[in-house]
């Protein structure tokens, strides 16, 4: 009964002072663990609603969305070919993240290969919270720390907003998590800024758009089995593609395509060598 309170009394507080704002996180990670000077960033946006929150890259967001408009401005015409050179893909994370209230059940939004996933998650995060205080930024913050996908996290959190969430998809602290590394500090999250948008922008999960191909839901042990099989194997899924009858055609540099066998050899041979400099996962058990 207490456990019920306690949530109602947070779905409450959040339906009274969310009412849709925008935190935006400086994200800094580390990709090779062989190379912890080389740091990347990115800027993450967490939006609270009063039914759920979503968590993505800005980045990606917004060279998704010209790329979007260019397509179906080139799709107005009666020419069927779409032309998208000079256009480049920003960001590099590609995953988001919703989270619905009052229970705080968690949604993860990935692709691997042609393929788009939804992980139901399961796992649940023990915080432990600590006396010590913080200022971070503007915010007086109190610590918390947790053991969560692989990883030794500590987090600081405001009291003065009063909302259980924070960057990816940690939750359950009583404020919005400010600040959050894991122990090596190899990835950091920090809030740079707070801001309130208009009820003109909805919630609409990404399970309910539209899309060519279903969406595979799967729980996080079988996400785990699926991330291991497409990063051992990274033509998978295109193998799949051209079993079915698809169509794969690549240009070189000159505009001569590309032999498909040569194509899917060269695909390989690139993913793998990737996969050995992407070591330091945030889910570093996804390797375990």
């Amino acid at each position: 009964m207490k456990r019920i309170i306690i949530g109602i009394l947070s779905f409450l507080s959040i339906s009274s002072y969310a009412q849709n704002q925008r935190f935006s996180y400086e994200y800094k990670f580390v990709i090779d663990s062989t190379e912890k000077d080389k740091t990347a960033t990115e800027i993450m946006l967490l939006e609270v609603f009063p039914h759920g929150s979503k968590f993505y890259s800005r980045e990606v967001f917004e060279s998704d969305s010209m790329m979007d408009a260019e397509i179906k401005k080139q799709s107005r015409g009666f020419d069927n070919h779409i032309n998208l050179k000079g256009f480049k893909s920003k960001g590099k994370i590609r995953y988001q993240i919703e989270k619905n209230y009052p229970d705080y059940s968690v949604k993860y939004f990935t692709r691997l290969g042609s393929s788009e996933y939804m992980i139901q998650e399961s796992r649940k995060i023990d915080w432990k919270i600590l006396p010590e205080n913080e200022k971070v930024g503007e915010f007086t913050t109190q610590k918390a720390t947790c053991n969560y996908v692989g990883r030794v996290w500590t987090a600081w959190f405001t009291a003065d907003i009063p909302i259980q969430d924070g960057p990816y998809k940690f939750h359950g602290l009583p404020g919005l998590i400010v600040k959050l590394e894991d122990r090596t500090k190899s990835h950091t999250f920090e809030l740079k800024g707070v801001a309130k948008f208009g009820n003109e922008k909805e919630w609409k999960s990404l399970k309910d758009i539209e899309r060519y191909e279903p969406l595979i839901v799967l729980n996080d042990k079988k996400y785990k089995k699926a991330y291991l099989d497409n990063r051992a194997d990274p033509n998978k899924g295109l193998r799949g593609l051209l079993a079915e009858g698809g169509k794969i055609e690549m240009k070189d540099p000159s505009g001569k395509i590309i032999d498909t066998n040569e194509m899917m050899k060269r695909r390989e041979k690139q993913q793998l060598e990737a996969n050995k400099k992407n070591n330091n996962l945030l889910e570093l058990d996804l390797l375990q």
